[in-house]
């Protein structure tokens, strides 16, 4: 069942580091404008940084789209799960190298805590691959029982990031 909402501000985290990176970056912006029900509000820059947990890897390139959309949360994340796959994501392991990743960081400023569905994104606010390029789009943004992003992403100094375009 595809449950209507009122419209609703949500940002999205994108991320990969296999294929050409950058190049489907800038397509998943433009897939998120096709999204049913959804317009896209605001795209950051690309950011490369280096990945975390599994590091014998490629750099990543990130970037925080914000959409306004009438979609609820779960049919919003389930729509970012089938652009996935398009983009030919496979999951063989936690944090394993991606063609594609999006990410539902934040939904308004609600607080979901259901199986599959965690907003605000766990772990954001300690990543500076989310929350630089998301500082950048709504520089006054908080993040539900964390903060603002931009006093967040202070903490996250030591974290290798650079803004790419």
């Amino acid at each position: 069942m595809d449950e209507k909402t009122a419209s609703m501000k949500a940002f999205i985290g994108l991320g990969a580091n296999l294929g050409d990176p950058e190049a489907q970056v800038r397509r998943a912006f433009a897939a998120l404008a096709e999204l049913p029900r959804t317009r896209l509000l605001a795209a950051s820059s690309l950011y490369r940084s280096a990945p975390v947990g599994v590091v014998a890897q490629l750099d990543f390139i990130n970037a925080v789209a914000e959409v306004e959309t009438t979609l609820a949360a779960r049919a919003l994340l389930d729509a970012l799960l089938a652009e996935e796959m398009r983009f030919g994501r496979t999951r063989e392991f936690p944090k394993a190298p991606r063609t594609l990743d999006l990410d539902l960081l934040l939904y308004g400023d609600r607080v979901i805590d259901e199986p599959g569905l965690v907003v605000p994104h766990p772990r954001m606010h300690e990543r500076a691959f989310v929350l630089a390029p998301l500082a950048e789009i709504a520089p006054d943004i908080a993040i539900p029982g964390k903060g603002r992003a931009a006093a967040l992403l202070a903490a996250c100094a030591g974290q290798k990031i650079e803004k790419i375009g």
